[in-house]
């Protein structure tokens, strides 16, 4: 697959969606974009919480299986969060990716970065490894913390017979068994606790929160 990292997701997304076009049969793609537009439809109201409100507090395993709590980070540094759907996604391995460009911004303006999915710590440790990522990955086990975030739904069945055709064990990479997964969603939790960004892009989870925009509110 071609290199898609780049300021900007939206000129990414395009490089990516060429590669996939590429790689796999247009079946295939069409049953991921029918689920993903049809999930769009279906969740309208996505932010569990949004700017003013105070962020919930969680403990979570990072990818080496150590709790991570966020008061304890927030003592010390504000906090860019970000809920993704797992290493087997393309868009989130892009978003991420574009994330981690952008880590040596989101330091200077005193954030720490953290990405919270459903996967266990060794799916996340592959997550990391894969994408030679510098923050923070933790493993939200049952969704029980983005669903305080953001909206969580069960990944579409028709997705899942396709993933599983493709060889993906879907379940190998969670620790539950739901099949759920979080919307993406991105915030900016100050040290006080309190939220002053949260966005979404919807539940077409093709589409995803900009790096410009975080830095933009970063240092408004």
């Amino acid at each position: 697959m071609k290199d898609t990292t780049t300021t900007s997701y939206k000129e990414g997304l395009k490089t990516l969606r060429g590669s996939m076009s590429d790689m796999l049969p247009s079946e295939v793609l069409e049953v991921f974009d029918n689920d993903a537009n049809a999930l769009h439809e279906e969740h309208t109201s996505i932010l569990k919480l949004r700017a003013g409100d105070k962020a919930y507090d969680f403990t979570l395993s990072n990818a080496v299986d150590k709790s991570i709590n966020l008061y304890e980070i927030l003592k010390t540094n504000r906090v860019v969060l970000t809920f993704y759907r797992g290493v087997w996604c393309p868009y989130c391995n892009l978003i991420l990716n574009q994330y981690q460009a952008i880590l040596p911004e989101i330091r200077e303006a005193g954030a720490t970065l953290i990405a919270i999915s459903p996967q266990n710590p060794d799916a996340s440790l592959s997550m990391k490894e894969k994408n030679n990522l510098q923050f923070e990955v933790l493993s939200d086990n049952g969704n029980l913390i983005a669903k305080e975030y953001t909206t969580v739904h069960p990944n579409p069945e028709k997705s899942l017979k396709k993933m599983g055709e493709l060889g993906y064990d879907y379940d190998s990479y969670n620790s539950d068994v739901k099949s759920e997964l979080p919307v993406p969603a991105t915030f900016i939790i100050e040290k006080d606790a309190t939220i002053s960004f949260a966005k979404s892009e919807g539940a077409d989870y093709r589409n995803r929160v900009e790096p410009s925009e975080i830095i933009k509110a970063l240092n408004k």
